[in-house]
């Protein structure tokens, strides 16, 4: 399926639409004040030792200290040694973040560096070549580690691993992949050795940079760039690295938004709704919490057949589709729980989960589905890369804090009424409590719940008087006393 990818920057902000069969499949976002950290390498200092957990905390100059397990300490994968064994405090560390503070969560490090080019990884600790597991092709495997064994100098002590592109690639691109990568090693180690920790030594491209690199492939028809100068910049960064892209770039200067002519704009907003509607009346209901999430399939309106297990079944292969789209789309990772409509036909089935693997196959995030289970539900993983759009575009509801509902106002005047009795009582002098709320909480008091603050008032033996506070959220009350 060929496609194109659309690039729209300003200055503190670079979004990546990638658009298929005129719809988009992918959306990523960088800001300037967020840019991702994976792939960075610091020299760091050990913050804190945690022999229990065998992991320590490492200062890199972020807000939180970064995370580093022994099992990604290098140099200790033979001696197995325990990490209290390995590290002490205010010890410099070169590492690398292998994932983005995620949450609550600070970065995750690896002492074992990798940079990424256009067709190779290198590993500069690990004499070890790889192939990509999308190379599935055996005798293809075999033949491209056989060429790089050829490329790869004597002297080297480092490997590499193949990347997909690579498989098509010439020997010439291959042999400037590794003496790119080789000399940029060269580069950082010296670098390292005057560092003061914590120090950034080297950090990973920009996103338009690696959306080349990692994203644009045959099928990739044109990149279209709506900045000039940005679009000269990655123009000379291709000539340079991938000589074979820059035809395809293209300075977008029409009129119009870039985003608003292939209608992204919209397709953000879509994928910020936790309803996803199908075209034949289904819709899909789409929850991300801290856990997991969970996606629910529902007919909807669809009545297109007479035969309600053949409802069904469309209905499912078409959200099958719309599903494996919505992942990409919102970059859902973690555990991810599938309700499909229940199915009956074991035939069926199978049909569904083959046709959400099929769908899957386009994701470039690493995916592992599971069958049905006993409950009729599909489990499934995804790699988590980086934050999801939802949490790059949104924060929680300050008004429900991010539970998606907030107390009703009948629920509110209940609360009130209760906080007045507490109030009565341990301030028997006060001749008077007002209520300070949102107004329609007021309202609630003014008509239905009169007579309950009548009442009250009565029992208590002092005026209840009421006032709308217009910037009060319906949760949010005061009660003065006068």
């Amino acid at each position: 399926m060929s496609e194109e990818v659309l690039i729209n920057v300003t200055p503190r902000e670079t979004r990546v639409a990638v658009v298929a069969a005129g719809v988009v499949q992918e959306l990523l976002i960088e800001r300037a004040s967020g840019r991702g950290l994976v792939g960075n390498l610091y020299m760091g200092r050990v913050a804190r030792v945690l022999p229990g957990m065998q992991s320590a905390f490492i200062d890199i100059g972020l807000e939180r200290a970064a995370f580093l397990h022994v099992a990604d300490i290098w140099e200790n994968r033979e001696p197995g040694k325990p990490i209290e064994k390995i590290l002490a405090e205010g010890t410099p560390l070169l590492v690398q973040v292998v994932k983005d503070p995620i949450g609550s969560k600070g970065a995750r490090l690896s002492t074992q560096v990798s940079l990424a080019g256009r067709l190779l990884v290198y590993l500069p600790h690990d004499p070890h070549i790889g192939i990509s597991q999308r190379i599935e092709d055996e005798n293809g495997r075999a033949q491209l580690r056989d060429r790089l064994k050829e490329l790869v100098p004597a002297e080297e002590k480092g490997g590499f691993i193949v990347r997909t592109l690579a498989e098509a690639a010439a020997e010439e691109e291959l042999a400037a992949d590794i003496a790119y990568l080789r000399q940029l090693w060269a580069t950082l180690r010296q670098r390292s050795l005057g560092a003061r920790p914590p120090e950034l030594l080297y950090q990973d491209l920009s996103l338009a940079q690696r959306v080349l690199r990692d994203m644009v492939s045959a099928a990739t028809v044109r990149v279209l760039v709506d900045s000039r100068e940005n679009h000269q910049k990655l123009h000379a960064f291709a000539q340079r690295y991938m000589p074979q892209l820059a035809s395809r770039l293209e300075h977008y200067a029409g009129e119009r938004p870039l985003f608003d002519l292939y209608s992204v704009e919209d397709e953000i907003e879509k994928a910020l709704s936790r309803r996803v509607d199908l075209k034949s009346g289904g819709y899909l209901i789409i929850d991300q919490t801290e856990a997991m999430t969970t996606i629910d399939v529902n007919t909807g309106g669809y009545v297109g057949s007479r035969n309600f297990d053949d409802t069904i079944f469309k209905t499912n292969l078409e959200a099958a589709q719309a599903i494996a789209r919505q992942l990409r789309l919102r970059n859902l990772g973690g555990i991810i729980v599938l309700d499909f409509i229940d199915m009956q036909s074991e035939s069926h089935r199978a049909a569904v989960l083959e046709e959400f693997k099929r769908a899957l196959s386009r994701d470039r995030t690493r995916v592992t589905v599971n069958g049905f289970t006993g409950l009729g539900l599909v489990e499934m993983t995804r790699k988590r890369t980086r934050e999801s759009l939802a949490h790059v575009l949104c924060e929680p509801c300050p008004t429900c804090e991010g539970r998606g509902e907030v107390k009703t106002a009948f629920t509110v005047c209940y609360e009130i009424l209760r906080e007045i009795l507490r109030e009565a009582r341990a301030f028997n002098e006060a001749r008077e409590f007002r209520i300070l709320a949102a107004q329609s909480v007021i309202d609630r008091f003014l008509e239905e719940e009169a007579p309950s603050l009548e009442m009250l008032s009565q029992f208590i033996g002092k005026r209840i008087s009421v006032q709308v506070e217009s910037s009060y959220t319906q949760e949010q009350f005061d009660i003065v006393l006068m």
